[in-house]
């Protein structure tokens, strides 16, 4: 552990005091897990020798590093999210959008709502439940599928309470102002959203030392869904994340906690650069599934899109033993989708059942490389677009693997691991934190423990 930790401290060009041996974990404290996930990240990132991330690397060479990271379906932010602190995939969590999916009585559009309370969204036991069962303390920054949720003390949420403990502190600190506090998405860029929640993560770290923090980093995401993965505008944003991940690395030290600190360096999936939309609800106004009513449409078929996938539920029950295979066939005859699955078909990919959830879809759709899934109701099904970014494809797809960093106190140096599923975080992390996860379906990676 102290070759590993000093390691850690060369590369980072921070030189640490040490006795002739470090303190033992249990001697000094309970462990600390700092999970930090960099929305978006692509595992084939790292083989790029310009990649300007010296933290990272340096994390990685004292610790181990994957070849690659397999998300769950759909590879999208919450339910990946979701899995990587449940050990559960969305067949179980039921978390298939970036929050609930609600479906208007009316006909209208379903929409996405991501602030509802964590119970009403999460079908799983998770992480820091688990951790609050032992008495352990745990701290959360723009973490997602989380609102509500019972055993987080101390929080700094993707929409931020300005009246909470660490928004306070910020404010006390003068490094933010309550209105800003009280208008974070709306007044400010992704960047400065990405330091102020990392003025938070550090605030939590130093004053409150929970034992599990969880922090999420979002500017890589939205800036690869702008202009596309491995773009230069993706490797600023890479760049400026590992910025951050310094500032945690300090924040522990400076805690004096780092010899008791273990990270977990993630992203929840990669991306892929598309050039061509596809607008499913279109077809469904083509074949008169839904009708303009006034300036909206309305109906009871609708196809929910997630880039590289999208979900097509079918709110009249009575209807489905009809509806599912004549609208397979003709979504599988649309130029850029490349397989139509029925929900029983889906549960293949982890998708939950019907009867399960709400949010589990009659017919999920995914697109061919180049191609991705838009809501669009209006105009053509078919469209050519500049170069975005986009994930949601199938998670075997190269494209899609995420980044498995993991380094610190309980993390041997050196060994050799790679492809590993998203799944086999949480037990993991159960196992360094001393708490059990039951319902994980996959087991701790026990060789890269101390």
């Amino acid at each position: 552990m102290k070759r590993s930790v000093v390691l850690l401290f060369a590369v980072l060009g921070v030189v640490p005091v040490f006795s002739s041996q470090l303190p033992d974990l249990k001697a000094s404290g309970k462990p600390i897990v700092v999970v930090i996930t960099i929305d978006g990240f692509p595992a084939r990132a790292l083989e790029d020798p310009r990649l300007p991330m010296s933290t990272l690397r340096a994390l990685a060479a004292a610790g181990v590093e994957a070849k690659a990271m397999v998300p769950i379906n759909p590879t999208v932010t919450w339910p990946n999210h979701t899995a990587i602190i449940t050990g559960v995939n969305a067949s179980e969590h039921h978390v298939m959008a970036n929050g609930l999916i609600i479906f208007p009585e009316d006909g209208s559009a379903p929409v996405v709502k991501p602030w509802v309370n964590k119970d009403k969204l999460v079908n799983a036991r998770t992480l820091y439940e688990a951790a609050a069962e032992k008495g352990l303390t745990t701290g959360q920054v723009n973490w997602v599928a989380i609102y509500g949720a019972s055993g987080v003390q101390w929080q700094f949420a993707e929409k931020p309470d300005a009246t909470g403990a660490i928004a306070r502190d910020l404010i006390a600190d003068k490094i933010v102002t309550r209105e800003q506090v009280e208008q974070f998405g709306e007044k400010s860029s992704p960047a400065w959203r990405d330091q102020i929640w990392t003025d938070a993560a550090v605030d939590i770290l130093k004053r409150h030392t929970p034992n599990l923090l969880l922090f999420h980093l979002l500017q890589t995401d939205t800036l690869q869904h702008q202009y596309g993965p491995l773009t230069p505008a993706a490797y600023a944003a890479y760049a400026y994340a590992d910025q951050c991940l310094k500032r945690i690395i300090e924040a522990a030290r400076s805690a004096g906690v780092l010899d008791r600190t273990t990270f977990f360096i993630l992203s929840d999936h990669g991306f892929a650069g598309t050039t061509h939309t596809i607008s499913p609800n279109v077809l469904l106004v083509q074949q008169g599934f839904l009708k303009k009513n006034g300036i909206s449409y309305k109906g009871k078929v609708w196809v929910k899109a997630e880039g590289g996938a999208a979900e097509l539920f079918i709110r009249d029950k009575s209807l489905r033993a009809q509806l599912v295979p004549e609208l397979k066939a003709a979504f599988l005859a649309t130029t850029g989708i490349k397989n139509v699955f029925t929900n029983e078909e889906a549960r293949s990919l982890g998708l939950p059942a019907t009867s399960a959830t709400d949010q589990a879809p009659d017919l999920y759709l995914t697109a061919r490389d180049g191609y991705a899934f838009v809501d669009q109701v209006d105009g053509p099904l078919l469209n050519d677009t500049p170069l975005h970014g986009q994930h949601g494809y199938d998670n075997a797809n190269p494209n899609m693997q995420a980044l498995f960093v993991a380094s610190g106190a309980h993390i041997k140096q050196g060994i050799a691991l790679g492809a590993i599923s998203n799944l086999r975080v949480a037990p993991t992390i159960a196992k360094i934190l001393g708490v059990s996860l039951p319902a994980a379906k996959e087991l701790p990676i026990v060789e890269i423990l101390r």
